[in-house]
């Protein structure tokens, strides 16, 4: 209740502080309008360039899996007999990295 009353104080102190705006002829107003589009360009860029990258390297990098897995199949197991033990599977890895990759993009994209 005390902040909706306001006594004379209060009124002149909202009244030193309240001034008219400067007449510059809508300058403030484009140059507001000019740095919100190139912010809110900047918060777009990242993402779409992201999802367009990710979606243009996935083929090439399941590619890229497929191989480096065929090739450890093809190696023989005296090479890493211990090894095996306690590899995750591949499916595992890829998820995980996946999952830290969205993670990590999601705190960037906080930061904005």
């Amino acid at each position: 209740m005390a902040e909706k009353i306001k006594d004379a104080d209060d009124r002149r102190l909202e009244s030193m502080f309240h001034t008219s705006p400067i007449a510059d002829d809508g300058f403030s107003d484009r140059i507001v309008k000019r740095i919100r589009r190139k912010l809110y360009l900047r918060r777009l860029t990242l993402p779409v360039a992201a999802t367009l990258g990710g979606l243009l390297a996935f083929k090439p990098f399941t590619g890229l899996i497929n191989s480096i897995y065929r090739i450890l199949l093809d190696m023989p197991m005296d090479f890493l007999p211990s090894a095996t033990a306690y590899l995750p599977s591949l499916q595992l890895t890829v998820t995980g990295g996946l999952i830290l990759f969205v993670v990590l993009m999601s705190l960037s994209m906080l930061e904005d």
